[in-house]
């Protein structure tokens, strides 16, 4: 088993008022285990058209899996559509119909049992697993030494089921490869002078791996996939291969082991035994929130303030009346002293200040949309940045600045 179809089934996929996390969930789990998605179909609520795409995903896959599209009623239509597509017939299963009950008496909701009870009913040709977190149960069925699983679309509801049971089902059932991932990232070097750069050793890489491109803000990931029956030979020939770039772009390499800047700052961070806070305007907090999303992040971040109104970065950051005045508002001048009060505030290393436009309008001084200053303050020595930006909706600005200012930190970090 090599190959792999995802088929999400919904209509409030399709209308945008869900996003589809679960797709690059099992994707991920997948592929830890040798399994490559190679097609991810989004499709409507609708027996013809489930059954057209089940037909087109065995064509394409050994492994298919669905989510969505089951429910408590009569009208479940994912059901009848595998029923349907595999020739079989809905019937009770009576032991899917206890642990139904037993979910049920244990919160304390016996009194819609009835009304669930159609969960219990499932295509006679099934295998069942069983739902801990929902009602829907997943049913596996295979045929040609194919096989689909039919989950719900709850995530919390998805995870487990991957995780616990079908992702071990796989493994003990079949032979399959290991698939090991490294990441290294690269500033500084455009993407297209990038794969010019490394061309010849991109060439030279055995056939078991393959390299992406995976460009984020200003920073190229290159994501090295090696495939192979002995995954620790596989990291050691990873690892040999990365080795072989640095006499090409060393200096241009900030990571070779995590993947998000975040934390490859907190590591960084953690070695050199420094701390940081952050001041925020324009980016409104996502500074901090990504900085606190890194488990451990308690031992090197500070604190920060979003000091959104004018007034507040002067009460609480001491910003210059005369300063905001003479330069407004947004402007290097006050992001230096942003960056001053922050670092006083919180008694920081490093402290980061952030004062721009993101949008919709223009600035309460009449800076255009998409301008920003920022600055980063390491010890005694600050420098400030100025990004124009007006291309970017209100929250791509956000989030691409934010990633960006973090990158320029590792770099700092990296020259010290």
């Amino acid at each position: 088993m090599q190959n792999a179809v995802l088929i999400t089934i919904g209509d409030e996929i399709l209308s945008g008022n869900t996003v589809d996390t679960n797709s690059n969930f099992i994707a991920t789990e997948l592929k830890n285990i040798g399994v490559k998605v190679v097609q991810i179909f989004t499709i409507s609520d609708d027996i013809e058209t489930i059954k057209n795409t089940l037909k087109s995903a065995f064509e394409i896959g050994d492994l298919v899996i669905t989510t969505g599209g089951l429910g408590p009623t009569r009208d479940d239509k994912t059901k009848k559509a595998l029923a349907e597509f595999f020739d079989d017939e809905i019937a009770l299963d009576e032991v899917t119909f206890e642990h139904l009950k037993g979910y049920m008496e244990r919160r304390g909701r016996t009194e819609i049992l009835e009304r669930n009870r159609e969960q219990a009913f499932v295509p006679t040709k099934s295998t069942v697993f069983q739902n801990h977190y929902g009602t829907a149960p997943c049913m596996m069925m295979e045929e040609n030494g194919k096989l689909s699983f039919s989950l719900p679309g709850v995530p919390y509801e998805v995870k487990p089921l991957i995780k616990d049971q079908i992702v071990p089902y796989l493994k003990d059932k079949f032979s399959l490869n290991y698939i090991s991932t490294k990441i290294v990232s690269v500033v500084g070097i455009p993407e297209s002078i990038l794969a010019d750069q490394i061309e010849d050793w991109e060439l030279a890489l055995p056939e078991n791996l393959a390299l992406s491109y995976l460009p984020v803000g200003t920073r190229v990931k290159l994501r090295l996939t090696a495939t192979g029956t002995d995954e620790d030979e596989l990291l050691m020939q990873l690892d040999d291969e990365i080795q072989k770039l640095f006499p090409i772009i060393g200096e241009n390499i900030i990571a070779t082991s995590e993947d998000k800047i975040e934390k490859i700052l907190g590591e960084i961070l953690i070695q050199q035994k420094m701390t940081v806070s952050t001041a925020e305007s324009c980016t409104g907090g996502e500074l901090s929130l990504l900085m606190t999303s890194v488990p451990g992040s308690s031992n090197y971040f500070m604190g920060g303030i979003v000091t959104y109104a004018t007034q507040k970065k002067i009460d609480l950051l001491h910003v210059s009346e005369g300063t905001i005045e003479r330069f407004t508002v947004v402007s290097e001048e006050v992001s230096r002293e942003m960056a001053d009060g922050c670092q006083n505030l919180f008694k920081s290393d490093i402290s980061i200040s952030t004062t721009g436009v993101a949008g919709p309008g223009k600035g309460e001084d009449g800076k255009d949309i998409g301008l920003i200053y920022y600055t980063i303050k390491v010890k005694n020595q600050s420098e400030t940045f100025k990004l124009f930006l007006p291309h970017l909706e209100r929250k791509d600005f956000v989030y691409f600045v934010s990633q960006k200012i973090i990158q320029d930190l590792v770099g700092i970090l990296i020259r010290k």
